[in-house]
């Protein structure tokens, strides 16, 4: 009882854990603009200061440096003898060629179009429609589909928010005994890359929209698998590639509503083989109040997308619909389970 007491007495009030919550948002756009700048790259050789930055990046030195205290206060940076600044560990993530993709995350996360969708987060929650179309005029997907450059920068903070995920899942799950693997809205092929990587003997079929296969050449080369991968564009509202063991569909059904959930599933059931397996990579919702990154990626979708995040009975329900039956959730060292699922 006097331990549990201590730990209360240590919380903040209610009240500053909300002021506290609502200033994450400041925060957010500060480590923004420091991803915007490049700063990281700029200080990678050696310390500055920042009227040695201002002038090349054609900024206000003393804000700059006022950028750059604060960055020192948050870790990503350190300040040494006369006002010269240097990267922190922190800091050395937030270069562009760090590993984990954290640049490209921040500038997705803190770009003037995501965060259009939750300028209008009201309207989604009255109409259930998102945000985003209401600010830009059109879906989200269709919106990236006509800006490449906002694409590339979407799939590679993909890899940066899901970047454990891949590895996590190859492990928990056994692919050894599938000859195909459909990787479905496979994006730059992330996924599949970490399955193939572990499982030898397995080939990968990599399937998404034209715009965004565009990266996959890249990052599966960089991984040795340009021999075992087929890159195949299309659109799997209209159809899938179909003779695989194994349908991966990883973060796509928590982009659409059900009934668009339904018509990409039913596309999956026609392609499959009758001793197919489905595997749906998702974040399964807890039930209850058990905090879970999910919930609030529930609320991303809500504002931007137009999808959901799913209970393990929802999604039993959804496939069950689709003509398939759950037959079992695996869990990953991650926030993301398989949802194994076979023809009904």
């Amino acid at each position: 009882m006097a331990e549990s007491n201590q730990a209360a007495a240590q919380s903040p009030p209610a009240h500053v854990q909300l002021i506290q919550m609502g200033m994450g948002g400041a925060v957010a756009n500060i480590v923004h603009i420091a991803a915007k700048l490049g700063l990281a790259d700029h200080l990678a050789d050696r310390p500055k200061t920042a009227v040695e930055l201002a002038g090349p990046s054609a900024l206000h030195a003393p804000s700059l440096h006022r950028l750059m205290r604060t960055l020192a206060s948050l870790g990503l940076l350190t300040e040494g003898d006369q006002l010269r600044f240097s990267l922190t560990e922190l800091g050395e993530a937030l270069k562009s060629d760090a590993p984990g993709s954290a640049r490209s995350t921040l500038l997705m996360t803190g770009s003037s179009w995501a965060a259009s969708g939750f300028a209008h987060f009201l309207h989604s929650l009255q109409t259930g429609r998102t945000g985003f179309e209401k600010a830009q005029g059109m879906p989200f997907f269709d919106y990236l589909a006509q800006h490449p450059e906002a694409a590339s920068v979407f799939s590679e903070a993909m890899v940066g928010l899901h970047g454990a995920e891949p590895p996590a899942v190859a492990a928990a799950y056994d692919f050894s005994k599938f000859r195909t693997i459909v990787d479905v809205g496979g994006a730059s092929g992330n996924m599949l890359a970490a399955v193939l990587g572990r499982y030898k003997e397995p080939r990968g079929l990599l399937f998404d929209r034209p715009h965004v296969v565009v990266d996959a050449e890249k990052l599966l080369k960089a991984h040795g698998l340009m021999g075992r991968v087929t890159v195949e564009a299309g659109d799997f509202f209209q159809s899938v590639p179909s003779g695989g063991d194994a349908y991966v569909l990883s973060h796509i059904l928590h982009d659409w509503n059900d009934d668009q959930s339904l018509t990409i599933l039913g596309h999956c059931r026609k392609a499959m083989r009758p001793d197919g397996r489905l595997l749906v990579v998702e974040m399964v919702l807890p039930l209850g109040d058990a905090p879970h990154p999910g919930k609030i990626l529930d609320m991303v979708m809500l504002a931007l997308v137009g999808g959901q995040e799913r209970t393990e009975a929802e999604y039993a329900s959804l496939l069950h619909k689709a003509g398939f039956r759950l037959s079992r959730v695996v869990a990953t060292q991650s926030p993301v389970s398989v949802v194994e699922a076979v023809l009904a």
